[in-house]
């Protein structure tokens, strides 16, 4: 015990700013990694790994086994590539993730007005839709796309190029018809295709919720919430409850007056004024506590 308190000591001496600034990093760097694999089918295997790593530390340590410790110092090499390989959907979505950083929405000028009033038409059929497809329970899954392009999904669907109106969206989501199975992705205020192949999350979100009627249409949800910055109105087939994903998460239970508020505030544009510190607080209103999906 003296001794290890006394190597305690001498490596407490021996630190400095720059190695403060060394550990801060590192820390920063693996709570980065946890939090990219949180709720995820990752968390196990990288458990796994973890305890396979000090088991092999321990026994290399504390017992002397030549050959079983050569045999580690080999093939170490080989786990640490195999890493990326097994993890590579997390490292995917923390590189998308960078790649959105600072684009979370969108920069209207005041000559836009006309485009804010067409989203705002937009959103109300959504809406509208949504309220009466929850009231005859048909399941129902709708991709507004926002930054970033979704060409890749709309490929898997029948493209339309229609106007959004309540009825249309009720007749593609009326059960056995061609298109009511897949989702709907709107861009640029018009129903571009329907029909179409979503991700279905990784996330371990809904399988701990009580909720056991959330299906397929949530779960393609979630995924195309994580692997885009597009946003997900869900209607449950089994319950007609009303439910919005984005960026990951999904906020349940919505009435059409909530769900209403929530879609205006993703797409309220942000004046550009003259002065910088005006833009900061509008980009702080935007993104402030309000504004963030929670499950």
């Amino acid at each position: 015990m003296p001794d290890l308190l006394n190597e305690l000591l001498f490596l407490f001496q021996r630190l400095n700013w720059l190695s403060v600034i060394d550990i801060l990093l590192v820390t920063a760097i693996f709570f980065g990694l946890l939090i990219v694999v949180r709720d995820t089918h990752a968390t196990v295997l990288l458990r796994g790994v973890i305890f396979f790593v000090i088991v092999l530390a321990l026994l290399t340590s504390l017992v002397n086994l030549p050959a079983f410790s050569w045999l580690v110092r080999t093939t170490l090499p080989a786990l640490v590539l195999a890493i990326p390989v097994i993890f590579a959907p997390e490292i995917r979505r923390a590189l998308e993730r960078l790649g959105r950083a600072g684009s979370g929405a969108l920069l209207f000028s005041n000559n836009s007005a006309r485009s804010y009033q067409a989203m705002q038409e937009t959103i109300r059929a959504v809406v509208s839709a949504a309220a009466r497809l929850s009231a005859r329970q048909h399941g129902a899954l709708i991709v507004l796309q926002r930054n970033d392009s979704l060409d890749e999904y709309v490929n898997t669907g029948v493209k339309l190029h229609s106007l959004v109106t309540p009825e249309l969206l009720l007749q593609i989501f009326y059960p056995n018809t061609p298109l009511h199975d897949g989702a709907v992705i709107i861009a640029d205020n018009s129903i571009i295709s329907a029909a179409c192949v979503m991700p279905l999350s990784a996330s371990g979100i809904l399988n701990r919720s009580p909720e056991r009627q959330m299906g397929l249409r949530h779960r393609a949800a979630l995924g195309i919430s994580e692997t885009s910055d597009a946003i997900a109105v869900v209607v449950s087939e089994q319950t007609g409850s009303i439910s919005i994903a984005h960026g990951g998460r999904m906020i349940r239970r919505l009435d059409s007056e909530r769900l209403e508020n929530i879609l205006m505030a993703f797409y309220r544009p942000i004046e550009i004024p003259s002065s910088p510190f005006n833009l900061l607080d509008r980009v702080r209103q935007l993104f402030g506590p309000g504004r963030h999906l929670e499950e």
